[in-house]
């Protein structure tokens, strides 16, 4: 029989609301409440909230714990100072991307990886075979079910946090983290996300998760769902593991360079410096379109009547009023002013590439 969905702690929350629950991943979760373009356009004024209780929350202990993440990940983790957080990329030992995820320093050999939650068995999986096999002295502690994580974001979101934890935004500068109480309820903050937008990510315990979430909600917080969340990651041009990259692709395809560390002995750190040193054949672009209509995911990208490549991720941006679109095409095509046409079911429509992101909020 099918296994059932995992619920998060604020699931009956989400009904409450009138969510609009989807499966995703494994994980009954809100696609929707008022609206995709009223919450997405929430968080850019304003701010949103966002159940990211799915995502995978591994503990990695001991004096072993930097040496497993290192050797695993594409960050130079032992350079990682305490309090600080990294997005970096597991890779596969032939360089492929099997997840993105960011490390955080919790304490003196003590670091928390958060995945993502269609990848946590695949990664859990690969910790405990090289923990195993290399690195024996490491505890793992998949936490998922026990500790919750709300995202928090939007141009308010860090005032409303200062409110309510006086004095932690002036220490929590962005990709960094630190325990502290937030409403009266203790938890890791983290001033990260997934929205081209400022704020934290929030993770108490699960047992507390409906509490901060309603108090949350009382700052004026608008309840956000994966749809609103895929436009904005979108528009910020962040990419979605398992559209715009997978095992099949490379760091340096996806564009993502900045976040490879190539100068260790690593799983993959043979594989990729081969791949810096050949170079690659094909890489992602990030496109608008030129005219009306929705680049979907696998719609066909084509110059002068040949395929060049397909959409890995499009859609409408509210933000931008405009349509775009993320996709894989060759090194040449990928530079900014090329021109190519999406196959939008037989119709070609004209699409140019444009630089990465397209979206950037105002910094102060």
């Amino acid at each position: 029989m099918p296994q059932s969905p995992n619920r998060t702690a604020l699931y009956d929350t989400h009904l409450s609301l009138n969510g609009k629950m989807v499966p995703f991943a494994g994980w009954e979760m809100p696609l929707q409440y008022q609206g995709i373009l009223a919450e997405a356009a929430a968080v850019r004024s304003h701010s949103g909230l966002f159940d990211v209780s799915h995502m995978g929350r591994i503990w990695v202990t001991g004096a072993q714990a930097a040496a497993l993440l290192d050797w695993l990940v594409t960050a130079n983790v032992p350079a990682l100072t305490l309090g600080r957080a990294r997005y970096t990329l597991f890779c596969t030992e032939d360089g492929g991307i099997l997840d993105d995820c960011i490390v955080y320093h919790l304490d003196e050999n003590e670091y928390l990886l958060v995945c993502n939650a269609a990848n946590r068995d695949a990664v859990w999986q690969a910790l405990l075979q090289w923990r195993d096999s290399r690195f024996n002295t490491v505890d793992l502690d998949d936490r998922t079910l026990q500790v919750g994580m709300i995202a928090f974001q939007g141009p308010r979101a860090i005032a409303v946090l200062d409110q309510l934890a006086p004095g932690l935004a002036d220490r929590l500068r962005p990709f960094r983290c630190a325990e502290a109480s937030v409403a009266g309820i203790t938890a890791l903050v983290a001033r990260t996300g997934y929205t081209g937008e400022d704020g934290v990510e929030i993770m108490p315990d699960a047992e507390h998760s409906v509490a901060m979430w309603q108090r949350l909600m009382e700052t004026g917080a608008t309840p956000c769902g994966l749809g609103a969340r895929d436009v904005l990651r979108l528009e910020a041009g962040l990419l979605l593991h398992g559209n715009d990259m997978d095992v099949s692709v490379n760091p340096f395809e996806a564009g993502l360079d900045r976040f490879v560390f190539t100068d260790k002995e690593s799983l993959c750190s043979e594989a990729l410096r081969r791949v810096q040193q050949e170079g690659v054949r094909r890489k992602l672009a990030g496109f608008r379109m030129l005219e009306r209509g929705i680049p979907r995911h696998g719609y066909a990208l084509l110059h002068d009547g040949d395929t060049i490549g397909q959409v890995t991720s499009g859609g409408y941006a509210p933000t931008l009023d405009s349509y775009i679109g993320l996709g894989y095409v060759s090194v040449e095509m990928a530079d900014s002013g090329s021109r190519f046409h999406v196959d939008m079911r037989g119709k070609l429509v004209g699409a140019e590439v444009v630089s990465l992101p397209f979206y950037s909020r105002r910094r102060n």
